[in-house]
Order: C-alpha cells, then sequence, then structure tokens
C-alpha cells in the first residue's frame, strides 16, 4: 500500500475512532529531553502531535514487528517500543499515571496485525472445538455422531415407536382414551422434550367425546339408513338407461348414416 504524507494526515485527524489517545512523554532520538505529545493510536499506526488541537502529526510509528515493554528511565511510567535489528530505533514513551501506562502497554501489545492473526487462529480452534460438541438432540448430549443407521419401516417401526396396548382399551363416553393409556400403562418419556417421542415425533392427539344424539336425530338416521337400499336402486337404474342411451348413439355414430 502506498502511503503519503497527505493520506495519513487525513487518518490521522478524520473522525474514524481511535483504539487509545492521551498524551504521552517522547524522548528525543538526539537529545534525551522528553517532550509532552498528543498521541492517536488507530489500527497499528501510533501518531503524535504537537498539541491536540494540531491538524497535521509530527510523525508516525508503524507497530509492526516490535516489542512493547517497561523500561528504566529517569521519568516515572516508562515503557519502550523495540524493533528488531541492529540499526533500528527505540522509542521511549511515559505516562502521567500508572493506569495510563497500563492502558498504553496493553493497547500497544495489541495493535499489530501478527497479534490480530494469532486471534483470528484461536478464536477458529475455539468455533471449531464448539462445532465438534455441538448437542445431538433435546437432551443436550455432548457425544460426538455415530455411523448413519437407516430408519425402520412398516411393521419394525411400529413395534419399536408404539409400546404395549392392552387387549381391552379404556374408552370415554364409547371413544378409546390414549393419554390416560399412555400415562398409566405407557412407557415413560426419556426424550427430555415434552409431547415427543423418540423420534421426535407427536404423540397422537386425544379422540373427542361421542355426542350424544337426540331422539329425533336418531330417528331421521334409522329412517335414512332403511331408505338407502330403495334410493341406490333407483340410482342405479336411472344412470344404467343414461348408459345405455349414450352407448347406443356412440354405436350409431360409429356406423354412420344409413344409405
Amino acid at each position: 500500500m502506498k502511503l503519503n504524507e497527505r493520506s495519513l494526515a487525513f487518518y490521522a485527524t478524520c473522525d474514524s475512532p481511535a483504539d487509545n489517545s492521551g498524551f504521552l512523554y517522547k524522548r528525543g532520538e538526539r537529545h534525551t529531553a522528553y517532550h509532552r505529545r498528543w498521541f492517536v493510536l488507530k489500527g497499528n499506526m501510533l501518531f503524535y502531535f504537537e498539541e491536540r488541537d494540531s491538524r497535521e502529526p509530527v510523525g508516525v510509528i508503524v507497530l509492526e514487528g516490535c516489542n512493547v515493554e517497561l523500561c528504566d528511565s529517569t521519568e516515572g511510567f516508562a515503557f519502550a517500543i523495540r524493533f528488531g535489528g541492529t540499526k533500528s530505533r527505540t522509542y521511549v514513551l511515559a505516562a502521567e499515571s500508572q493506569a495510563a501506562m497500563e492502558s498504553w502497554v496493553k493497547s500497544l501489545s495489541r495493535a499489530s496485525f501478527d497479534y490480530m492473526r494469532l486471534v483470528v487462529r484461536e478464536l477458529e480452534k475455539q468455533l471449531q472445538e464448539m462445532s465438534r460438541g455441538l448437542p445431538g438432540g433435546c437432551a443436550g448430549s455432548r457425544e460426538p455422531p455415530g455411523p448413519w443407521k437407516p430408519k425402520p419401516s412398516g411393521p419394525e417401526q411400529s413395534r419399536e415407536r408404539l409400546p404395549a396396548l392392552p387387549a381391552v382399551l379404556p374408552k370415554e363416553n364409547g371413544c378409546a382414551v390414549w393419554n390416560n393409556m399412555l400415562g398409566e400403562g405407557g412407557l415413560p418419556d426419556t426424550s427430555g422434550c415434552g409431547g415427543h417421542d423418540e423420534e421426535s415425533s407427536p404423540r397422537p392427539p386425544p379422540l373427542p367425546p361421542r355426542r350424544r344424539v337426540s331422539n329425533g336425530e336418531a330417528a331421521s338416521a334409522g329412517a335414512a339408513v332403511t331408505e338407502s337400499p330403495s334410493t341406490f336402486c333407483r340410482l342405479h337404474e336411472q344412470y344404467s338407461r343414461e348408459v345405455a342411451r349414450l352407448r347406443q348413439d356412440w354405436q350409431q355414430r360409429r356406423r354412420g348414416p344409413r344409405p
């Protein structure tokens, strides 16, 4: 990436959030005197200004390939930024308090891309471990998934899923009551999920109670039953005559017009 003074000055003074900012004392390269400067950390770039309201930075330190460590100095709360190499410069800075020094050392140590790369690798490792240990069911078990097995079908599936039914089902108003039968004599629900069996299929709903019919409805139903054979005969005769007539017309059209 190609940078110039204008792009660096814009990045240092733009409204993008800074990782850390504050006053630090910077020791000169040629003179050992300390100068109070305003420092702004953005990403892996540490800008320093003469004053807090300065429009352009005095310099920038790219925090790659360096170590941040405490050092002995005439100023209190001092730390150094050391780069590898014999001719590399070491920047000695001093904070105004112990808390400020710890904050700067921590933020500067985490500013490089090498540190971010290590963090990303660690997070990917943790994500892979969590994905391997995801719960396989609603009970929250963390056992690794076993080999796939086909689900039984037909009579085998019905034998595995359905409990043994009693010889006589309990009834209420003439209808079998499934809830009472399963709750008293059925198999206990050990899946940990209410309302589902071992294969996460819902239980059969209870049958509604039989509606009591009145005398008038019973009489009309009986009349309909007694009249059903004669009604069927009349319909059969009617449709048979219609089918015979249509068949005769079709045969005539197939033979064609008579000469």
